[in-house]
């Protein structure tokens, strides 16, 4: 399985009035803790970015989102470690695991954003949250497509340090797997889970804020805990933004087709489009209904 076949089958199953959320994710999930190392890689590489043709809080949106928590439990998985995607929809972390050789256990929570996008606030990346879910697990992990990280200060790297969450990329993952990393009695993956509390060591209280804690810091203390030569791991990141331009390239072509085909409409179907995009008559019916209720 491709990604672009991993979209069409998120589109149908959205589409699919006889198949209700559950259901559709777990088709997902088996699909997708069925695939090999070398068939997920690809889908890491692309999945942290929502493809803007996908609506805005439409189930494909939310379905898609469900997809990267199975994703993300499959790398976990690959890695040696066992996991389990989490049902609940709220108030609880998307993903559950445990070292059966280290016998630790964590919550995980993963990230995906459109490239179009405007400023993200702390509220996106809830780190305070991810502090709350761990409850009696040992660490708190989110996985964030790693250029979008805010690159300036930002209250999520002070709470970060605080609460000890760890904040790291879906490239991260990709070099791991790619690299054919995996937990083993040589090997403590904690290491890198636990990377905030090595950090809140070595961070200065007016710089817990400062974006250098985890993109230089925290890729450094990577490449030495691996075994790495220095900036291999930045290294690796970079890389990965030539995916990420085309991409964007992709997207941008998208709207362009789409504003095209705005500007072919006729003055009744731009009219049309106008009243459906603002949804009207559904205001005034729900207005209705309220008044009628009274």
């Amino acid at each position: 399985m491709n990604y672009q076949t991993l979209i069409e089958l998120i589109n149908t199953l959205a589409n699919d009035d006889g198949e209700n959320f559950i259901a559709s994710s777990n088709n997902i999930q088996e699909r997708i803790f069925s695939l090999p190392r070398e068939s997920v890689l690809p889908l890491v590489k692309e999945i942290g970015t929502i493809p803007e043709f996908i609506p805005h809080d439409s189930t494909a949106e939310k379905l898609y989102a469900k997809t990267a928590d199975i994703v993300l439990a499959r790398c976990f998985q690959l890695l040696g470690l066992n996991t389990t995607v989490n049902r609940e929809r709220a108030d609880t972390a998307d993903i559950t695991g445990k070292s059966n050789t280290y016998l630790y256990s964590f919550v995980a929570d993963a990230k995906v954003f459109r490239l179009s996008r405007t400023a993200k606030n702390p509220k996106d990346f809830k780190v305070k949250s991810m502090a709350a879910w761990r409850g009696d697990h040992d660490y708190s992990i989110l996985v964030c497509p790693y250029y979008h990280y805010p690159k300036s200060r930002s209250q999520i790297y002070g709470q970060a340090l605080d609460e000890n969450i760890c904040l790291i990329g879906w490239e991260h993952f990709a070099y791991l797997l790619e690299n054919k990393m995996y937990e083993t009695t040589k090997r403590n993956l904690a290491y890198i889970w636990n990377l905030s509390a090595e950090l809140s060591q070595r961070t200065l209280h007016a710089q817990r804020n400062d974006d250098g804690n985890f993109i230089v810091q925290g890729n450094a203390l990577i490449d030495l805990f691996l075994g790495l030569h220095e900036g291999e791991i930045e290294k690796y990141i970079g890389s990965q933004k030539v995916g990420l331009v085309e991409r964007g390239k992709s997207e941008i072509t998208y709207w362009k087709n789409i504003k095209k085909g705005i500007a072919s409409y006729t003055r009744e179907k731009a009219i049309s489009e106008l009243l459906t995009a603002l949804k009207i008559d559904e205001k005034i019916i729900q207005i209705t209904k309220f008044i009628s209720s009274l």
